[in-house]
């Protein structure tokens, strides 16, 4: 049955779950759980409706995931964040409903273009480490970033979804529970798994998804995965035992800084990745600074279009080791054999790669080696290991990695940096996202090779930067316009009005208001002073005319003497015709008396 059929004999299109939204088309489906297009018809708006399969509803396990990625996201907001509005059941259906988005995967876009150039691949990138670097900030972890899971809208925004596999870190060190629940159980798109999500009992953090996203990089700049195989379990081999390859040797014109973003990103030792999805983000950042149109804008060659060896699509199933894997990777719970996780651990080839072939001797006799060129031979061979072993003695004693110490205070730091025998130069920054006294980044980075007696420069946050704005009432426009630039301030929108107390020109107040603390470029508004007006002159004006010609300069009109039958004329008015004054004045006129 082809999946037009399916979705007609689907029983679920048509029904209205919980009473309330109504299931219209079927979106994407997979083996642990099938979205809908539908609509809440209590507010009539479009949503997608995450549908747990019937098969997985009644464990416990991963309905609780499901509950999870409600109550997850509905604390994350943030724009490049797929929203969740509701979680329930209807009976034996448990279902999320969510923030539908029009548009396309980027699975759907690197299936069309193959590999990306540099601008694009950071402009869909960037955000989505922005979403993960909130939800990094909020202590969850995605642990399922792929490129089915990035959504791009038909205007452009990108935006993360399926935080079903998130995790909550612990209070304590930051790190989540294991990345195997039990003994040979792998959560996950395979793909995508950082080296301690397969290893059992092996504990994960957000770092996780650093690792992930640099997968992510790699496969937007070159059009396919850095880890292939004809099942799961290769590919998982390569994750533990093989570094990525740099991006450039697949595409010549990917530059040096991204090759080493990958690099890090992609490290097998979680301590030498940058610490979060933030991290990651502001080293991308710095590159893309460094390079030109010319380079950001580069096309890959033609050969790096999508080839029917990649799999271009990654549903939701559940994978049994013993069968080979289809050619559509799936985000999966594989139950791995001890057996098999056992040479995943240790075994020294890839299980692709058949052993080498036993060298075959050429007939005949083999003809002796003098022996003096074996002595030599061995006597240079002895002397290499022994200049090898001495250089790597002293590059060890010389040398060591940054360790990893961001999100610290300033003495944990220090102690991390005495136990790796190097000293910290540190220094503070305002950060609107790091919280005061934490550490925002290192330089050298996290896992840089560097000198034991150079000094590691660390940045620590000094939380938030607030100014106070300034007193600008009764100054000149242009005198507030440079007293809020100096306060590093903007200046937001000028109202005018007339004031009998300030001088024209000249500014009355401010909102926010003098004395307010707020963050740095606030735009401050100004109400200016127009100063006062002339009187106009409305003696011998009908009483009418006078009214209307008073009105029209914001002046009050207010009448004594008699005026008989209103024909008498204005005989003389306080103020006096061409006074100052401001607005709303009432102005007194007088009529003869009759």
């Amino acid at each position: 049955m082809d999946k037009a059929d399916m979705a007609l004999h689907d029983p679920l299109i048509g029904s209205l779950l919980d009473g309330r939204y109504r299931v219209e088309q079927r979106i994407a489906s997979g083996g642990m759980s099938t979205v809908y297009k539908g609509t809440d018809t209590r507010l009539d708006r479009v949503v997608a409706l995450k549908v747990m399969q019937p098969s997985l509803a009644g464990d416990e396990g991963f309905t609780g995931r499901f509950i999870r990625e409600a109550k997850a996201v509905a604390r994350l907001a943030h724009p490049n964040v797929v929203n969740v509005f509701d979680q329930g059941a209807d009976g034996g259906t448990v279902f999320l409903a969510m923030e539908y988005v029009p548009g396309r995967t980027l699975r759907d876009l690197l299936r069309d273009r193959g590999a990306l150039s540099i601008r694009a691949t950071l402009d869909v990138l960037e955000p989505v480490l922005a979403a993960l670097g909130a939800a990094h900030r909020a202590g969850l972890v995605h642990r399922d970033v792929k490129p089915e899971n990035v959504l791009i809208t038909d205007g452009g925004l990108v935006k993360v979804a399926d935080f079903g596999l998130v995790r909550v870190l612990d209070a304590g060190d930051g790190a989540a529970t294991s990345g195997t629940a039990t003994t040979g159980t792998v959560l996950g798109t395979v793909s995508y798994l950082a080296p301690e999500q397969i290893r059992p009992g092996a504990g994960t953090d957000q770092r996780v998804d650093v690792y992930a996203a640099g997968i992510l990089l790699y496969e937007m700049l070159t059009g396919h995965r850095p880890h292939t195989g004809e099942n799961p379990v290769q590919v998982m081999y390569r994750h533990l035992h093989e570094d990525v390859p740099a991006p450039s040797l697949a595409v010549p014109n990917v530059v040096p800084g991204l090759d080493a973003i990958v690099a890090a990103a992609c490290s097998r030792d979680p301590q030498a990745r940058p610490y979060d999805a933030v991290e990651l983000l502001a080293a991308l950042q710095r590159v893309r600074r460094t390079l030109t149109p010319a380079e950001l804008d580069a096309e890959p060659p033609a050969s790096t279009r999508p080839s029917p060896q990649y799999p271009t699509s990654e549903p939701t199933s559940v994978i049994q080791p013993a069968v080979p894997a289809p050619p559509v990777e799936r985000t999966s719970v594989l139950d791995v054999p001890p057996e098999v996780m056992e040479q995943l651990l240790a075994e020294p080839r890839p299980y692709d790669e058949p052993p080498p072939p036993a060298r075959t001797p050429r007939p005949g006799r083999l003809r002796r080696l003098p022996r003096k060129p074996l002595i030599w031979a061995s006597a240079l061979t002895a002397l290499v290991l022994l200049v090898g072993g001495a250089t790597y003695a002293l590059s060890s004693a010389l040398y060591t990695t940054v360790p990893s110490v961001l999100g610290k205070d300033r003495a944990e730091a220090q102690r991390i940096l005495d136990g790796a025998g190097m000293h910290g130069r540190f220094t503070e920054v305002y950060s609107e996202t790091v919280p005061t006294g934490q550490v925002i980044s290192t330089d050298p980075g996290v896992g840089a090779r560097a000198r034991k007696s150079d000094a590691v420069g660390v940045t620590v946050s000094r939380g938030p930067k607030r100014i106070a704005v300034p007193e600008l009432a009764g100054k000149p426009a242009d005198q507030a316009a440079a007293a809020l630039t100096g306060a590093q301030l903007a200046r937001g929108g000028v109202t005018e009005t007339y004031n009998d107390a300030v001088a024209e020109g000249a500014v009355i107040s401010s909102s926010p208001a003098a004395g307010q603390q707020v963050p740095e470029n606030t735009p401050v508004s100004l109400v200016v002073s127009k100063g006062m007006v002339p009187v106009p002159d409305v003696t011998g004006m009908s009483k009418d005319d006078a009214a209307r010609t008073l009105q029209a300069a914001g002046f009050v009109m207010q009448s004594s003497g008699v005026n008989l039958f209103g024909t008498g004329k204005v005989s003389s008015q306080s103020p006096a015709a061409g006074e100052r004054r401001a607005q709303r004045t009432v102005v007194t006129v007088t009529f003869p008396f009759l």
